[in-house]
């Protein structure tokens, strides 16, 4: 990176400080142009380094995965409990069961995922408020991946 690229915009922090604030999240990420900028406060957050896995990971011909790359999970992110297709909505056209923004209860329906013909309810493990949605509607989605992040409260 040259000097003239190496500088960052003090102003761009500050508004992201500030969105935590009024939001209540307590990390938010963003990426632009290549430069990402991160600004997190007072959450636990889990961070897990990759084993080497000798130039690729177990898919064929996938990245190679070193400890340079970090997986940061927040503690409100539900995941997929199994492999299958997302859906948001109970059905075609209806509004989805979520939006970002929306508070939700323990028990709540997030996402339903089918798996083997089985249309499964994916319920918030507990209450707050939906921060992120990661699937987009009749999504593929493994094991474990992320669907909702819920600020909790």
């Amino acid at each position: 990176m040259s000097r003239k690229d190496s500088s960052f915009d003090k102003d761009l922090v500050r508004e992201l400080a500030a969105l935590l604030d009024e939001t209540g999240l307590t990390e938010i990420e963003i990426e632009q142009d290549g430069h990402r900028v991160r600004v997190a406060r007072g959450a636990p957050v889990v961070s897990a380094y990759l084993p080497d896995v000798g130039g690729s990971d177990l898919r064929e011909g996938g990245p190679r995965l070193t400890r340079n790359d970090e997986i940061v999970v927040h503690p409100g992110t539900v995941t997929s409990p199994m492999v299958g297709t997302a859906y948001r909505s109970p059905e075609p056209g209806a509004p989805p069961f979520v939006e970002i923004g929306s508070r939700v209860t323990v028990g709540q329906t997030l996402v339903i995922i089918e798996a083997m013909k089985t249309m499964n309810q994916i319920p918030s493990p507990f209450a707050g408020t939906v921060v992120a949605i990661l699937v987009e509607d009749s999504q593929p989605v493994e094991y474990g991946e992320p669907l909702v992040v819920i600020e909790q409260g």
